[in-house]
């Protein structure tokens, strides 16, 4: 198979899972939430057009790297269309993702600022905005089958960061880890298939107000991400006796 061949066999799923996303109403309370937000706005954002539907995953297709987060942010890729697009904890990821060498420029601000994104990929376990940040059980579970078709069609992911309990939580779920670790930052669980999970405080501002994740922590994730995709599984298991 040719690469631009390989290339369209790993982007049509994708496209494919795209469509599917932005159409998705599965999920009446977050239906609601999110086209209300769409139409009150915040202040601040009162003369924009919000996006107000499900929020895709974006980057490489071809991305070792998995950025795996909670939800769109209400105001944040709710109001932009993009993962992560027009908030602060987008500024905070894409500074570290930028100084990692997986984006071509440090902010995100809109939908077409021109972020690119190499050998990463950014998503969400629940692809709407929840009220108060807090999907229900159910809600995550019926998202679950758009996470595992996207994270099935991204086949040369080696290392998925999880971004917070939930995100984790959401990886553990679909690798179907058992028994479950603990959560923490920096805790890493190596997968059956090769893959690695790597935890992360997520970049909500109550984290990165207080202090309890800062810069360095984050670039030491992404260092540490890219270590573990350089290594590959097969290295690894050379260099541990396997």
């Amino acid at each position: 198979m040719s690469e631009i061949e390989s290339t369209v066999v790993v982007v049509r799923p994708l496209r494919e899972l795209e469509r599917d996303v932005v159409t998705c109403r599965a999920c009446p309370r977050l239906v609601e939430w999110r086209e209300r937000v769409a139409v009150e706005k915040r202040a601040a954002f009162r003369d924009e057009v919000y996006w107000g539907r499900p929020i895709p995953g974006f980057g490489d297709p071809a991305a070792r790297i998995v950025v795996l987060g909670l939800a769109p942010a209400a105001h944040g890729a709710n109001r932009t269309g993009r993962m992560f697009t027009g908030d602060r904890s987008g500024d905070w990821l894409f500074r570290a993702m930028h100084r990692a060498g997986l984006a071509n420029q440090a902010r995100s601000t809109s939908s077409d600022d021109g972020l690119e994104l190499s050998d990463a990929w950014v998503t969400s376990a629940v692809k709407c905005a929840p009220p108060a940040n807090r999907p229900t059980p159910d809600e995550r579970d019926r998202c679950s089958s758009l996470l595992r078709r996207e994270l099935d069609a991204l086949e040369a992911a080696r290392v998925v960061v999880c971004l917070g309990a939930f995100g984790f939580d959401a990886a553990l779920r679909h690798f179907d880890v058992r028994p479950r670790p603990r959560f923490g930052h920096g805790v890493e669980v190596a997968l059956d298939d090769g893959r690695t999970l790597l935890g992360c405080y997520h970049v909500s501002q109550q984290n990165t107000f207080t202090g309890r994740l800062t810069e360095e922590m984050l670039d030491a994730v992404f260092s540490r991400a890219r270590e573990i995709a350089d290594d590959g599984p097969d290295r690894r298991d050379q260099r541990s006796g396997g």
